[in-house]
């Protein structure tokens, strides 16, 4: 009985809470040498793992079928949708989905493994507590997950087609 006892307080101290999908944001950026490029991306599912109202945990699957471009409308705004989910970029065709992996908090610094096209490599962002929403500004580096398109790492003379390697989420996540 102490033992049930004990196993039942140290769940409540380790709360699973759901992720509101319809209030959470995750934005992104991309940079070329002649502007950028801006859109969103929908969260499948999502769940943080709370402990005396910090967070000890979480996982979030991104839906990249649902990747929208928002600074270009009509035919422009197709292809570039287009392109990123193609195997430029994204290839959403065999992996529709991206994650993060949060592994451990220190602070208000994150800890997390991204995956996207089966490939996966750590990230470290900050966190900001608001209420029951996070936020922050995730940065990562496209060309560790096989996307080198016009990156100037591996290709010359590119000129004003080069496309800077570091990719922007600047997310906002709402716990139900």
């Amino acid at each position: 009985m102490k033992l049930f006892a004990t196993a039942l307080l140290a769940l409540s101290l380790n709360a699973v809470a759901a992720v509101d999908l319809a209030k959470s944001e995750f934005k992104w950026t991309g940079t070329k040498i002649t502007g950028s490029h801006y859109g969103t991306v929908p969260l499948k599912s999502g769940s943080l793992v709370v402990e005396k109202d910090v967070i000890k945990g979480g996982e979030f699957v991104i839906d990249l079928t649902g990747l929208n471009v928002g600074d270009l409308t009509g035919e422009y705004k197709g292809k570039l949708e287009g392109h990123l989910k193609s195997g430029d970029f994204f290839n959403v065709e065999k992996h529709p989905t991206a994650s993060l992996k949060v592994k451990s908090v220190k602070g208000s610094t994150v800890i997390a493994d991204l995956t996207i096209k089966g490939k996966t490599n750590p990230v470290t962002f900050d966190v900001k507590k608001d209420g029951t929403t996070y936020s922050g500004k995730l940065v990562f580096d496209r060309t560790k997950f096989d996307m080198i398109y016009n990156s100037g790492n591996f290709f010359k003379d590119l000129g004003d087609k080069a496309i800077n390697n570091d990719v922007t989420l600047d997310f906002k996540v709402v716990q139900n």
